[in-house]
């Protein structure tokens, strides 16, 4: 895998994640040395940005985005993804800073981007080689069920939508109207994957193994779920009445 040509940036929203930033991030440059992290931290009330200014000012490719207090998931990765585009950006890897998306499977997640394959690469814990190994029955359920309707609504023909584990072209980034994306959790996911292909992007799935996370406590609620409902009709009215554009992107 070769990334010298191309400038890979990882965006990080961190909130509470102490325990977990510094390692996480000493793991992805380990695996991706020529890459740069982005944290983007919403005032974590445990230091967190504190912490992350230390790990910027000891490494030249780590920079910190200090967000003023919580506002969603969602909105934490548009900044962060607006952000890393500024610094110049080639290619963005959205991911947790909790271990749960395991930087093993980056070379393969960043491949079929860096070939110029794909677009947007999805790691898909439900494609064939896809694995959860730890989560209990009901959590399994949700996830699949909520999966499965989301593509039956929005016609959409990839396993996992609501995985935040995703390498994107930056072009196809700066293509998606950030001001029309409402979604602010979970179905952030759901809807920028919607939108993505709604544009034509080419978007390849590729096998991961999601972990539960090493430090803390789970952020999903089912007010999260309940949204990934809402949003998912939302966007199909939406895109029923031409509100979703479908134009190719500029990139393409």
């Amino acid at each position: 895998m070769s990334t010298a040509r191309q400038r890979i940036w990882f965006v990080l929203p961190t909130y509470n994640e102490r325990d977990n930033v510094r390692p996480i991030t000493e793991a992805i440059l380990a695996t991706v040395p020529e890459a740069s992290v982005l944290i983007v931290d919403d005032n974590s009330p445990d230091g967190t940005g504190a912490l992350a200014d230390e790990i910027a000012a000891e490494r030249p490719n780590v920079a910190v985005l200090h967000r003023e207090a919580k506002q969603g998931l969602g909105r934490a990765y548009l900044d962060g993804f607006c952000s890393a585009a500024a610094r110049g950006a080639d290619v963005i890897v959205q991911m947790d800073a909790d271990f749960s998306h395991p930087v093993r499977f980056l070379p393969a997640l960043l491949e079929p981007i860096l070939a110029g394959q794909a677009d947007l690469v999805l790691g898909s814990r439900y494609v064939p080689g896809g694995q959860i190994p730890r989560w209990n029955p009901v959590r399994r359920f949700i996830s699949k069920g909520g999966g499965r309707f989301a593509r039956l609504v929005l016609r959409l023909p990839y396993r996992d939508l609501t995985g935040g584990f995703k390498a994107w072209r930056s072009g196809l980034l700066e293509s998606i109207d950030s001001d029309a994306v409402h979604a602010g959790g979970y179905a952030f996911q759901i809807e920028m994957t919607f939108r993505a292909h709604r544009l034509g992007a080419r978007i390849q799935e590729v096998p991961i193994t999601f972990e539960e996370r090493r430090e803390g406590a789970s952020k999903m609620t089912s007010a999260i779920v309940l949204e990934a409902f809402k949003v998912v009709l939302a966007l199909r009215w939406a895109a029923a009445r031409g509100q979703v554009p479908v134009a190719k992107p500029s990139h393409m």
